[in-house]
């Protein structure tokens, strides 16, 4: 007769994995909050001076507002167009005769914004280089209305030195502030009298107004847009 012997099997080692699921899934939790955060805050920095100015807006007063309905063709060209040249910020703007003038370029300062001594050339075509006054239109002491053009994007970006951004901040201004100008040795004083929201399709701001010295300061909004104009206007207070 054949004789057996039972072996007892040993267990095999139960080896933790240090990799398991209850140790990835508080990891992977952590991870995506963590982009969630990242994600809010890009767009809080988006939306935030957009809606900020939306709110800012209401104070301009509806008798300065300008109709806002956008056609087809503003939309369509927004992203093709370049608006470094302020040709282009109002597309059914006529020539202007260029007024006489020996003067190529002035200063200004906006002491509330922080811009001091920024350069304005009368009628150039590239808002990197400086602002730019609209050709034909009064230069600063003149009776009429002279009209600056700057560029901007997000407020958080700006940057009084940087042409690029020189404007971006231009929707904090309110009615009072004071705005200078040194045009050939003089220093021009102007006051902020109304802000206004207009469509590229608007140019009644072009128009001069000779019962008065005044001055426009134009840039595109709501902040980081082509989609509206911003317009604010001074008048001259004093000169010395």
């Amino acid at each position: 007769m054949s004789s057996y012997r039972y072996v007892k099997k040993l267990p095999k080692a139960v080896v933790k994995d240090k990799y398991s699921n209850k140790s990835i899934k508080p990891l992977f939790r952590k991870f995506s909050l963590g982009f969630v955060g990242i994600g809010v805050f890009f767009l809080g920095n988006v939306f935030y001076p957009i809606i900020s100015y939306e709110i800012k807006k209401l104070s301009f007063g509806t008798s300065f507002l300008r109709p806002s309905s956008l056609n087809s063709q503003t939309l369509g060209s927004a992203n093709t167009l370049n608006y470094q040249d302020p040709k282009n910020w109002f597309l059914s703007a006529p020539d202007l005769v260029a007024r006489p003038t020996r003067i190529t370029h002035y200063t200004m300062s906006i002491p509330k914004l922080g811009i001091d001594k920024a350069i304005v050339q009368i009628g150039g075509r590239d808002l990197l280089e400086g602002l730019i006054q609209y050709p034909g239109t009064a230069l600063p002491g003149q009776y009429g209305n002279s009209v600056i053009f700057g560029h901007s994007v997000l407020p958080q970006f700006f940057n009084p030195k940087n042409y690029k951004t020189i404007f971006s901040t231009l929707p904090r201004l309110k009615i009072g502030d004071e705005i200078s100008v040194n045009f050939d040795g003089i220093v021009y004083a102007y006051e902020v009298v109304e802000m206004m929201e207009t469509t590229p399709e608007d140019i009644s701001i072009l128009e001069q107004q000779y019962d008065a010295e005044y001055m426009s300061l134009i840039t595109c909004v709501p902040p980081g847009t082509y989609l509206k104009r911003l317009i604010v206007k001074t008048k001259l207070v004093y000169e010395r």
